[in-house]
C-alpha cells in the first residue's frame, strides 16, 4: 500500500492536486511549484531527507501519498520528530484508506528511525482527518490557534501524536 514514489506519480499529483478541488479544501495553499519534488526524487528518491514521500496505492492503483518532515521541540540533535501529512485523490476518500495509509507510515517510521513521536496537524474543522487520524492510533493533544494561512485567513490546527511503544522491561 505504501510504495516509493515515482516520476510518473509526481505527474500523477500535479494533476490531482492542480487546483482547489483536487486537495481538498484543507489542503489547498495556492499554486505551488514542483520542480523542487523532482529535484528531491532524482536526488535521493524523496527519502532519508528531512521532507520525504511515499505514494499510496490501492490494488497497484495509485491513490494518493503520504508526507512526513522533521519537526523538533528544542534542539533538533536531541528533540526531533515527524509530522506526516497525507493526500488522497478525490476517488479515494472516505473508503479507510487514509486511516491505514497513516497507520502504515507511522509503522514505517518507527521500525526505520530513531523518533520517539509521530505527529499530524489538521485544520480544526477537518472532521474526515481527525477520525482518520483517531483510528490510525494518534491522540489528540491540543489545540494551536491561528497556526495556518489558508484561503485568506488563519486558522486553528489540533495537534495529534503517536508515541513510540514501550519495549519490554530490561531483565
Amino acid at each position: 500500500m505504501l510504495r516509493p514514489v515515482t516520476s510518473a506519480d509526481l505527474d500523477r499529483f500535479d494533476t490531482e492536486f492542480a487546483g482547489p478541488d483536487g486537495p481538498g479544501p484543507y489542503q489547498w495553499f495556492g499554486h505551488t511549484p514542483t520542480l523542487r519534488l523532482r529535484r528531491l526524487l532524482d536526488e535521493r528518491g524523496l527519502l532519508g531527507g528531512d521532507e520525504n514521500m511515499l505514494s499510496v496505492t490501492v490494488d497497484d492503483t495509485l491513490a494518493g501519498r503520504v508526507e512526513w518532515f522533521r519537526r523538533a521541540w528544542g534542539r533538533v540533535e536531541t528533540s526531533a520528530c515527524w509530522e506526516i501529512a497525507i493526500g488522497l485523490f478525490a476517488a479515494h476518500r472516505g473508503q479507510g484508506i487514509g486511516t491505514q495509509a497513516q497507520r502504515l507510515l507511522v509503522d514505517y517510521l518507527f521500525t526505520h528511525t530513531r523518533a520517539e513521536r509521530v505527529q499530524v496537524c489538521t485544520d480544526a474543522d477537518n472532521l474526515a482527518e481527525q477520525r482518520a487520524a483517531e483510528k490510525a492510533g494518534f491522540e489528540l493533544e491540543g489545540r494551536v490557534r491561528r497556526a495556518q494561512w489558508r484561503a485568506g485567513t488563519w486558522h486553528d490546527q489540533l495537534l495529534y501524536s503517536a508515541l513510540r511503544p514501550l519495549g519490554p522491561p530490561a531483565p
